[in-house]
């Protein structure tokens, strides 16, 4: 039975403190789309997608009416793009055409966004990969809401670093042809370590070839809701803190575990995994760098910084598991820095550093996020901050990624407006010295000793 008390406290974590359901995505498969004529290609992948998730919006809008917490994202994630084009696609350019398709597709269903235009290649590269690759910047400046990752590492194959040394150019090259958004681009494009098969958050949504044809992945967030539960026990033991960290999480992955289900029950379609995900927004109140001030910091990325995110991170995930069997995709604490105003705030004053960053994501749910950093950095620099953090995802046998974004025609100390729930972000300095010697070696580091488990 429901007791009137949690329904009223319910309530207050959606009028309060910014509960809410932060996206139902649809993962669609498109290998049975495939086809060695591009226009039959693109063709097929409409249909399909416009078929299968024709109400996903309509019914996520209903749910959310019905029950009370909003859904604030609708959104498709589909196969990686380099292995569904590879039969039709002999250019970058055959590629783009299959990214406004996708595009195409999400405006006429009415999503968010669309993620998948993504490649795999943590050990090695096709034909098809590498044209995929090669046309992301062209397909991210001529769509609105596709979304591309791309798999540069794992534990268990090591390091793809050619791979790694074409995405600092990639980047470069996105922030270039969105240079006058401020290279808006990037902020649509995130390379990853580990990358799990059913993530429901974007930019790095894509529906792994493991998955079935159709299913709803249901991202739920709520920092909002934790940072007033702590501010109940400020000055209480570790022990209180981590206890009400879990007990948050456990109330707040039940709703997910419901928005799924009946999702997946009106639209006819299997019911996959909760992500339980603090993910920030620039709304006041929403933010995880208020959490860490809450647990005890002065400002997010003052000494200590790290062993609070590693609580939250942890307790976050405990409590997710005691409420559904099915938690998934990448669930934890995100701490993308233009999305959250505390984080960016902490980064305009020098609180939070690059550095600092780095040393957090061995204990987040991702990587370095949304950071924003000046537009004449060489590609190596960027190519090298790509293999600090994928060499962290693959030592620690964790999801890491970057989303960085070089603001062509601005420095450090500037800022960076993209808008809506991308938020702004002061431009941080990034270490001058270089480290081309390195990325330029190419091949492959072997995967760690660790990943011999078979």
């Amino acid at each position: 039975m429901i007791e009137l008390k949690e329904v009223l406290e319910t309530n207050e974590m959606v009028l309060h403190e910014n509960l809410d359901v932060r996206t139902i995505t649809m993962g669609i498969s498109l290998l049975d789309c495939i086809d060695s004529d591009l226009d039959r290609l693109c063709s097929n992948i409409y249909s399909k997608i416009t078929r299968l998730a024709r109400d996903l919006v309509a019914v996520g809008n209903e749910i959310g009416l019905e029950y009370g917490v909003p859904v604030i994202n609708k959104r498709i994630s589909v196969t990686p793009v380099s292995l569904i084009g590879g039969s039709a696609c002999k250019t970058p350019e055959d590629f783009v055409k299959i990214a406004k398709t996708l595009d195409s597709a999400a405006g006429d269903t009415g999503v968010n966004f669309i993620g998948g235009y993504s490649a795999l290649v943590q050990k090695g590269m096709t034909p098809s990969d590498r044209n995929l690759i090669e046309s992301i910047p062209e397909a991210l400046s001529a769509t609105e809401r596709v979304c591309s990752s791309v798999s540069l590492g794992s534990t268990k194959a090591g390091i793809n670093m050619d791979a790694v040394r074409i995405m600092g150019r990639i980047v470069r090259k996105t922030a270039e042809y969105t240079g006058d958004k401020d290279s808006l681009g990037c902020a649509k494009l995130v390379v990853f370590c580990n990358p799990a098969d059913d993530n429901p958050f974007m930019a790095g949504a894509f529906h792994g070839v493991t998955e079935a044809d159709c299913v709803l992945n249901v991202g739920v967030s709520g920092p909002g809701v934790v940072k007033t539960a702590l501010s109940k026990v400020r000055g209480e033991s570790f022990e209180v803190l981590c206890e009400t960290i879990k007990k948050t999480a456990f109330k707040i992955t039940r709703i997910g575990q419901l928005y799924a289900k009946e999702a997946s029950k009106r639209l006819g379609v299997p019911f996959g995994i909760v992500d339980l995900s603090l993910a920030p927004t620039p709304a006041v109140g929403d933010s995880i760098a208020d959490i860490i001030c809450e647990m005890g910091m002065e400002y997010a990325g003052a000494p200590g910084t790290t062993a609070a995110l590693a609580i939250l991170n942890d307790q976050v995930k405990k409590g997710g598991i005691m409420a559904s069997s099915y938690v998934g995709g990448l669930s934890g604490a995100f701490i993308p820095v233009s999305e959250d105003r505390s984080m960016e705030e902490a980064a305009a004053i020098g609180a939070l550093t690059l550095e600092k960053l780095e040393a957090m994501t061995c204990v987040c749910s991702v990587g370095l996020d949304m950071i924003a950093v000046p537009g004449d950095i060489p590609e190596t620099t960027i190519s090298g901050i790509i293999a600090d953090e994928m060499a962290i995802g693959m030592i620690n046998q964790k999801t890491t990624a970057v989303r960085i974004i070089p603001v062509i025609g601005k420095s450090a100390g500037e800022t960076a407006e993209f808008g809506g729930l991308l938020g702004s972000a002061r431009i941080m300095a990034v270490n001058r010295y270089g480290c081309g010697g390195f990325v330029d070696r190419g091949g492959r580091i072997p995967a760690p000793v660790h990943s011999f488990k078979n």
